[in-house]
């Protein structure tokens, strides 16, 4: 049966879920072919993770040169030739592409890699038109990985003037003076701090009451603040309503509470979100099922056709790079090799790289209480971890939601430096039935932000003391020591 197909595999798309799987495939013995538009490596190589962080660590040294004083230091007035900083960061994009993505590292595999818009002509076909024409190609396994494209909100005039997003910001050369963002998520946040840093006068634009909706109320709120204290403007429960070109700049309309006011920018970002890059594909031929939020997929990446699997941003699930390589496997491995795995929806982490940064993984506290789970919340502050203190980095805390009995992890969010890599003990450590308990007693190495993980468990030991047993050990052993009552706001 195989034989009656050009391809075992064949993946529709190179971004992080699009290479994944189709190295697996190569890996374990399937004729592939991957199909990618334009360039491999996608949306986090190109416009997204890569070229984000790369400008966020640009605006952190500026900040630290404005901010030298707080070290010691003297404080030196910033000059910096923004087209030789955006030049850098297209060099480094470059640079992880040759090292990460390029076409001939994955053809050493053995895979087929072919550039062109594809689509479905029957269920194990697809059609490429491509630089050389048109060809048609059947695989006996299809895995869909198109990825997923910035969503631009309907505002009225927004067709007629310049905007950004993710994908045309960092293609500038010329530093905005002012920049107005529409979108208080992730990308929005990053790119005001990081465009604030550099000396721009930034305002953002969010519908809700906060940015960051899907974190931890109380550690986006600090965040915020910090924010704010570095000069980012916003405008909460607000919507912008129009834009158009005025006297050499962009006057964007904002509606809060049924008032309204006219921003003055220089560049506008929108960053409301991104949508899965249906169009084209034609899965109606396919007769894959399909909504405006992605393609349809259970928790093994399979569609309504059993061949068919999608991965990735164009099924609307998670909108990660991370994830996008977990449904890879995931989809490969169900496919080609018949390993029953299943996308692990219960760990799934998540990082803004603002500075501090903010990290989750597991239940939110919002969930826990809407499912009425008990659990207790362990904390443990920045102002005690001894590394936070001598960095100047002292923002921050840790939370960690956990069984008050046995200690185990329901989920953890931490603000604060180095919180993605910290977080990263929390997922493995949940996804292995490790708990508080054996974190605390596991030797972690000083003076080392990892260590605040180790003393947000010792929270757990401090609140499970029992004064009867104490007071007990007294009467046996004798000692003469005061009994401390266990007290859930101590930290120790």
């Amino acid at each position: 049966m195989a034989m009656a197909y050009d391809y075992d595999m064949i993946v529709i798309g190179g971004g992080a879920a699009g290479l994944t799987s189709s190295g697996i495939a190569a890996n374990f013995g399937a004729k592939t072919m991957m199909i990618e538009r334009h360039r491999l490596g996608g949306d986090c190589t190109w416009t997204g993770c890569v070229p984000s962080k790369t400008i966020l660590k640009t605006a952190r040294v500026a900040h630290h040169i404005r901010c030298a004083a707080e070290y010691g230091l003297t404080a030196q007035a910033l000059t910096f030739d923004f087209a030789q900083m955006m030049g850098r960061l297209r060099r480094i994009r470059e640079e992880v592409y040759e090292e990460a993505d390029a076409p001939a590292l994955y053809e050493q595999m053995g895979i087929d890699v072919r550039f062109g818009a594809a689509h479905f002509a029957d269920p194990h076909t697809v059609v490429i038109e491509g630089e050389d024409g048109t060809a048609r190609f059947t695989a006996r396994y299809m895995a869909i990985a198109a990825g997923a494209s910035a969503f631009v909100p309907p505002i009225e005039g927004l067709e007629t003037v310049p905007y950004l997003t993710n994908e045309t910001l960092f293609e500038i050369t010329e530093q905005p003076r002012r920049m107005v963002i529409v979108g208080g998520g992730p990308i929005g946040t990053e790119m005001a701090q990081a465009f604030a840093r550099l000396g721009t006068q930034v305002t953002v634009i969010q519908r809700g009451d906060t940015i960051l909706p899907k974190d931890d109320p109380e550690l986006t709120a600090l965040l915020l603040a910090r924010l704010q204290q570095e000069g980012i403007r916003y405008r909460f429960n607000a919507d912008a309503k129009k834009v158009a070109r005025s006297a050499g700049h962009l006057a964007i309309e904002v509606e809060r509470n049924g008032v309204r006011e006219v921003l003055e920018a220089d560049a506008l970002l929108v960053a409301t979100g991104r949508r899965p890059n249906l169009d084209g594909l034609n899965l109606e031929a396919a007769g894959v099922a399909y909504t405006r939020r992605g393609i349809t997929v259970d928790d093994r990446c399979r569609t309504n056709r059993r061949h068919i699997y999608a991965i990735g941003d164009v099924t609307g699930r998670y909108q990660f790079t991370h994830m996008s390589e977990h449904m890879g496997k995931v989809a490969a491995s169900n496919a080609l090799f018949k390993i029953p795995l299943k996308i692990d929806t219960k760990h799934v982490p998540w990082v803004t790289f603002t500075d501090p940064e903010l990290a989750h993984v597991g239940a939110r506290e919002q969930d826990l209480r809407q499912r009425g789970t008990a659990y207790t919340v362990y904390r443990f502050p920045y102002t005690k971890i001894d590394r936070a203190v001598t960095d100047a980095e002292a923002t921050g805390l840790i939370k960690v939601f956990a069984r008050a009995w046995n200690g185990k992890i329901l989920g953890a969010t931490i603000l604060g430096a180095s919180a993605g890599d910290m977080i990263c003990e929390y997922a493995l450590a949940m996804r292995n039935g490790v708990t508080l308990r054996h974190i605390s007693d596991t030797i972690h190495p000083y003076p080392t932000y990892g260590l605040g993980v180790r003393r947000a468990a010792d929270q757990w030991y401090a609140q499970k003391q029992s004064t009867t047993l104490i007071r007990l050990l007294q009467q046996v052993f004798g000692y003469r020591g005061p009994v401390i009552e266990p007290d859930p706001d101590r930290i120790v």
